[in-house]
């Protein structure tokens, strides 16, 4: 195994702080990673890994390297690609984190296009809808919406989404629809929504001249994931507020209607999250124009 590649097991070795999970993702026996690992601090002259039974872990010396090999890998790559037609530079995988919601509604339909365009990228499209560490589990980036609150990432910020107030025909037939948010307390009801990590009912948000209102609003039931939220709208259940990309099939076949639009929630930050601004490889500036302009249509003009 070449020095290159030694510097590519140890990549992976050091993100994942396993033999076994880096030999699975290079594909390779776990003697051979084990092999180039020992072979690498055979010739740098150093211990770079700590090796326990439960873990493994980066020395000082390996800390050092880490940052300057994962460069190393991303120039090699860069000059390998260097006289390329445009169409062959985008090649190798690329681990993608998106919440659930815009992976099945906006990305999967739209991958076969943007994979045809990039025949030489393997992307693996991961929903997990929370807060993951990138490093330690091998992903490039990650979409997130709301106020990022990782400091140790480079966030790129795309816009912000548009929230709308909807509810199901039905529904404002027995209820009537409300025009401002002074008719909420008109015997109005809302679905409910509860965080999946605080637990707490969310309060009905709105926008009155330019300034941010919240009211709570009774609910005769609560769901604490988007997909049941929706479904309990078009059953007639009661109000919602949604990002528009999650219901705009919805709005456009009559199924939902939107409400005060001139009350709109204040739209939610959406943002690219990735470890390093110096190990952004093409593959991963391509993945973060095209979903930039994926979801443009749902953001704030």
């Amino acid at each position: 195994m070449d020095k290159i590649e030694q510097y590519r097991v140890f990549v992976q070795v050091a993100e994942r702080e396993s033999f076994i999970k880096a030999a699975r993702a290079l594909k390779l026996p776990r003697a051979s990673v084990s092999a180039a690992i020992q072979q690498l601090e055979a010739t740098l002259g150093t211990r770079l890994l700590h090796r326990t039974t439960r873990n493994v872990c980066l020395t000082a010396d390996g800390a050092q390297l880490l940052e300057r090999a994962r460069q190393v890998l991303i120039d090699i790559e860069a000059l390998d690609q260097l006289f390329q037609p445009i169409e062959n530079q985008v090649t190798g995988r690329l681990n993608v984190d998106v919440p659930s919601r815009i992976a099945r509604r906006l990305v999967a339909p739209a991958l076969p296009d943007f994979l045809a365009s990039h025949p030489g990228l393997q992307l693996a499209l991961g929903s997990t809808d929370r807060a993951i560490d990138l490093i330690h589990e091998g992903v490039d980036c990650v979409i997130r919406f709301g106020t990022p609150h990782n400091s140790s990432l480079v966030v790129k910020p795309l816009g912000r989404a548009v929230l709308i107030s909807c509810a199901s025909p039905g529904y404002l037939a027995k209820y009537g629809t409300p025009k401002h948010p002074d008719d909420l307390v008109k015997g109005h009801m809302s679905v409910g929504y509860a965080s999946g990590v605080s637990g707490h009912e969310s309060a009905w948000e709105y926008l009155l001249d330019g300034i941010e209102h919240t009211r709570q609003l009774s609910s005769n039931i609560v769901v604490n994931n988007v997909e049941n939220y929706i479904a309990c709208c078009r059953a007639g259940l009661g109000l919602i507020q949604v990002p528009l990309f999650d219901v705009q099939h919805l709005i456009d076949s009559g199924e939902l209607v939107e409400v005060m639009p001139r009350h709109r929630p204040t739209p939610m930050e959406v943002s690219v999250l990735y470890p390093d601004r110096r190990q952004r490889s093409l593959r991963l500036s391509v993945f973060i124009e095209w979903f930039g302009g994926l979801i443009s249509p749902y953001l704030e003009r």
